[in-house]
């Protein structure tokens, strides 16, 4: 009876066997494994307190698979690890939600083949592998290589990089079932008849440094990634359908790139204090610029991506059983999308930054010699660092979202521990 109401009801079955096997060398490992999980879900997504808006949705997942991991005292130039196996993946899945005129099946399938080699030693490590996948949705085997390498001249310095393949299938995921209620209308998610699959390669490389100074140990890592996107997976609003729902199509774009730099550092004295610490900067851009509607400009950048963002935590212990812990997060600026309904037509916005920051005290009291009481307060988000203009009332966009999930907030715990 509410003017914008979800409700979700979930039954979940599932149970898995698993079986190792290792000869008496411990060079030669067997194992197997089979799993399966069924999800039965009653669904509510509607507004006006519509009486028709209800949906069910049975999903049925199958996973089975085999591997072989044999290790060699030596090949070519030192100790490896050879691993091969295969895996078989199935999904079931059956959405009805009669009102919007859906009554979706889809049923998918996924063979895969694998296998790698791994050489190892305190110097250097070098990781050689593949895998081949056949989806029943996609015409093509697929292969995935990869390529891991890792070399410590000292034990001060790492340095390692890697390249990595991947895809996504041209079908229905899990956000695509989603309905939301925009502007006293449903909004749903379709896939364009002439989906490709996603594919993405990416490469990597690191440095990692460590050092004492004095009683203080610290390490820093630097790393920068690149990865592209063949086909990438875009919606655009496209229309309404003949019951009068928004309708959001998945397509491919032409492609995008994801690359950056990473930064994290570590310092801290065991037993006294401890920092880390982190920042990336990214860039995440499409190919060429993508229409997500016809009231807005098309855009390269890409939606809830922030060029900047990092973290912070820092424990220390006062005393023996008295502990300080500072800890958050910070996003940068990100561009957000901002559908019609409270506002007139379909816009998008830049997003202020967001610095979420907490701090946690905690002291620990002995009550016997085993067991002990923690008690513990704190503030989360102490800067109340929160998005300042959500949309309210029946014409509300629910996805327009940002920023951290809570504001300020307080808290209070009581631990036991033994």
């Amino acid at each position: 009876m509410a003017n914008i109401a979800e409700q979700l009801n979930h039954n979940i079955d599932g149970g898995g066997l698993k079986f190792d096997y290792f000869s008496p060398d411990s060079r030669h490992q067997v194992g197997a494994y089979a799993s399966a999980q069924g999800i039965v879900r009653d669904s509510y997504f509607g507004s006006g307190q519509d009486p028709d808006a209800y949906g069910a949705t049975k999903d049925m997942t199958i996973v089975a698979g085999a591997q072989y991991t044999y290790s060699f005292y030596r090949l070519l130039f030192m100790p490896s690890k050879l691993t091969a196996g295969l895996e078989y993946n199935n999904n079931m899945l059956h959405d009805k939600y009669l009102a919007a005129g859906r009554d979706f099946r889809q049923t998918t399938y996924t063979t895969g083949l694998f296998v790698q080699n791994e050489w190892q030693s305190e110097m250097l490590n070098i990781l050689i592998g593949a895998r081949l996948d056949k989806h029943n949705m996609m015409k093509n085997v697929v292969l995935s290589p990869r390529v891991n390498v890792r070399y410590s001249p000292t034990e001060f310095i790492g340095l390692r990089a890697s390249y990595s393949s991947g895809y996504r299938a041209p079908q229905a995921y899990n956000e695509d079932l989603h309905i939301d209620a925009l502007d006293d209308k449903l909004v749903l998610i379709r896939l364009n008849p002439d989906l490709k699959p996603e594919y993405s390669q990416s490469i990597s490389a690191s440095v990692d440094l460590y050092h004492r100074f004095g009683m203080v140990q610290a390490n820093v890592l630097v790393e920068g990634f690149y990865t592209m996107l063949d086909d990438v997976f875009t919606l655009e609003k496209v229309g309404e359908d003949e019951y009068g729902n928004i309708i959001k199509e998945r397509r491919n774009a032409s492609g995008a790139k994801v690359a950056g730099v990473s930064v994290e550092a570590k310092a801290g004295i065991p037993g006294y204090f401890e920092l880390q610490l982190g920042y990336t900067f990214q860039r995440s851009r499409y190919n060429e610029p993508e229409r997500w509607s016809e009231d807005v400009a098309p855009q390269r950048r890409m939606f809830r991506s922030p060029d900047h963002y990092g973290y912070l935590t820092a424990n220390v212990n006062i005393t023996r059983d008295f502990k300080l812990s500072v800890f958050g997060t910070y996003t940068g600026q990100m561009l957000v999308q901002h559908n019609a309904g409270v506002i007139e037509t379909d816009t998008e916005i830049l997003t202020p930054d967001f610095w979420d920051m907490g701090l946690r005290l905690s002291y620990n009291f002995r009550l016997t010699d085993k067991l002990g009481l923690e008690l513990n307060v704190g503030v989360k988000n102490i800067f109340d660092s929160y998005q300042k203009d959500l949309d309210f009332g029946i014409d509300k966009d629910p996805a327009y979202i940002y920023g951290p999930t809570m504001p300020r907030t307080f808290f209070f715990g009581v631990k036991f521990t033994i």
